[in-house]
């Protein structure tokens, strides 16, 4: 393991380690933080899959390691999970003018700004899409079999990583992804500020938009909860179930029954989610 990452924690999981590291990205100007759980069969030189999971709005990397209770089932199936931090954070990186909590610190959208005062730090896709993996691939015992997550904002993230980078990802899944940000409140303010109040250059970051034009038809799992409070306003899952069939795209859209948008949702179904990676993964 390189001096580039700090190890600050290491706790044992369903016979493997659930641990949280600290490192200076040069993507995003700023240290960074994220968490690795290495399942029992992460022995040196394994080569194990990577599951990368994003979260949503106000989220670190710890919710979902915390809440969703992946790790038994990444234990079984052999499975690494690596979850970053949901946006740049530190005393130089701009957070919203405003103090609220869906834009800027905790809300990176997963986009690369190119506004100021955005534009040095809040690189996320970037990071997420390459300077992590190479970290990850340089220091843990895995392979570049990648797949890619997500819940709300991180669901969004998920879908437009995928589309963007055709061929870096075997599998590809949402939890009431952020479908349409072009055409939904968070994703106007953020999409608006980051990259400019013109729509026409938030096309390439909105998964609804990508799917025309997606370079490869990966199949796509998306679960949403019935009883979820952003279901038809910010998260609009219909729009992507449209576009998907217009140019024939794999999709399976789940509706949920008496589900929520919160991680107890989560915690209910990411079972199938990780049966539905490793079935491209581990094979």
């Amino acid at each position: 393991m390189t001096d580039s990452i700090e190890l600050i924690s290491s706790q044992k999981s369903f016979g493997g380690w659930h641990q949280r590291y600290r490192h200076r990205s040069e993507t995003l100007g700023c240290e960074m933080v994220f968490a690795v759980y290495l399942p029992p069969q992460a022995e040196p030189e394994a080569g194990l899959p990577v599951l990368y999971w994003l979260s949503g709005l106000t989220c670190t990397d710890e919710n979902f390691m915390q809440k969703a209770g992946a790790q038994r089932m990444a234990a079984e199936l052999g499975l690494v999970i690596v979850a970053p931090d949901t946006s740049p954070r530190g005393p130089e990186v701009p957070g919203d003018p405003d103090g609220a909590w869906d834009f800027g610190l905790g809300a990176g959208f997963y986009v690369n700004a190119t506004q100021e005062p955005w534009a040095r730090h809040y690189r996320m896709h970037d990071y997420v899409v390459s300077e992590l993996p190479a970290l990850i691939e340089a220091n843990f015992p895995v392979s570049q079999r990648r797949g890619i997550s997500g819940h709300s904002m991180g669901g969004h993230g998920a879908l437009v990583c995928a589309l963007r980078n055709p061929g870096r990802y075997l599998s590809l899944s949402a939890f009431a992804p952020i479908t349409h940000p072009s055409d939904c409140p968070w994703g106007q303010k953020a999409l608006g500020r980051f990259l400019g109040e013109d729509p026409s250059a938030w096309r390439e970051w909105d998964a609804v938009e990508l799917l025309a034009g997606a370079g490869e038809r990966l199949p796509i799992l998306v679960d949403q909860g019935e009883r979820d409070d952003f279901l038809a306003v910010q998260l609009k899952p219909e729009a992507l179930r449209e576009a998907a069939a217009a140019v024939g795209h794999p999709l399976e859209l789940r509706f949920q029954a008496g589900y929520d948008h919160s991680y107890y949702f989560i915690a209910s179904f990411i079972e199938d989610h990780l049966r539905h990676h490793a079935a491209a993964l581990c094979g």
